[in-house]
């Protein structure tokens, strides 16, 4: 259910993986996506199993519609009845929130500095790397008086660039924003790398990256992957403070 989860100075990051949930084929098991065609009831009750695995309130996990853009929200509560907002980042200074990005081959990138008492979320793919999502998220962020120093930036699953096929042209327009994104697949064709290009992104923002363990989401059965399977669930990444739930 929780792939990988870890602790810095006060700041949680984690990821899930697709098992220990209650969704049926194609979307088995733990889909925390609400938009690719599962059964509400069951996206709703694998949302309470996450949070509850985490010892996170699930009423106050703050999702995102995402949209392959750049754009950022600043949250002090859920939303509530209101529309989610199209948006593909969150930063917060509440500590009874946590934020949440859905990914299924997408970097989610998950960052924090806790003396500040900001946290962010972000899902970057690769529109979201070219328009530059993770710049934004870390420009909210010292808005709110983080410190670049300061911030822990903790990657999780997706695509990895031996995988990421894409035409020839596609990757050229990629590369011409983001240089260290460009890659060829195993087999020497076109690709993108796209958690490269992320983490070169934040070292020119000035912070540090933590890779949480390397999980290729196609090459791996554990985690969903769009581009291996189309029909299929999404994984999540929360982030959250220390202090009260």
């Amino acid at each position: 259910m929780i792939g990988h989860r870890t602790a810095v100075d006060g700041a949680h990051f984690a990821f899930t993986d697709r098992w220990g949930g209650v969704s049926a084929v194609p979307h088995d098991s733990l889909n925390l996506g609400g938009a690719v065609g599962d059964d509400p009831a069951a996206v709703h009750a694998n949302r309470d199993l996450a949070a509850g695995a985490l010892g996170r309130d699930p009423a106050r996990v703050v999702w995102m519609n995402q949209v392959h853009g750049r754009d950022v929200a600043v949250v002090d509560a859920p939303w509530g009845t209101d529309p989610v907002p199209a948006v593909d980042a969150l930063v917060t200074r509440r500590t009874d929130l946590t934020l949440a990005v859905l990914t299924a081959d997408c970097v989610p990138v998950l960052l924090a500095d806790p003396s500040a008492g900001v946290a962010a979320a972000a899902h970057a793919g690769r529109p979201g790397l070219v328009a530059g999502v993770v710049p934004a998220a870390v420009g909210t962020m010292v808005a709110q008086g983080a410190d670049p120093a300061r911030i822990t930036a903790v990657l999780g699953p997706a695509v990895c660039g031996k995988c990421y096929e894409v035409p020839a042209a596609m990757r050229d327009d990629v590369a011409a924003v983001v240089p260290e994104a460009y890659a060829e697949t195993s087999r020497g064709t076109p690709a993108v790398d796209v958690s490269a290009g992320v983490r070169a992104q934040l070292a020119r923002c000035g912070v540090r990256v933590t890779q949480a363990p390397a999980v290729c989401t196609l090459e791996s059965a554990d985690h969903f992957s769009y581009r291996r399977d189309r029909a299929t669930g999404r994984l999540a990444g929360y982030v959250w403070l220390d202090g009260l739930r």
